[in-house]
């Protein structure tokens, strides 16, 4: 899939871990996990702002296009 999901890079980078991100955006630990791994078929902008504003990022921090 040529968009990369870097969840994972910037929960690092703010220490912190993802059952806390999960519970800041009021989603389930697994439905994160599905975005994570990037099986998931599409997101809300709505939470893609509020995957932003828990880590204090940029939406091209989170979402990375790679041509295959």
């Amino acid at each position: 899939m040529p968009i990369i999901v870097n969840v994972d890079v910037m929960l690092a980078k703010r220490k912190m871990q993802s059952k806390e991100l999960a519970e800041i955006l009021g989603i389930t630990p697994a439905n994160l996990s599905i975005l994570k791994t990037g099986k998931a078929k599409g997101i809300r902008f709505e939470t893609l702002e509020a995957i932003c504003k828990a880590l204090d990022c940029q939406p091209g921090d989170v979402l990375e296009y790679v041509s295959e």
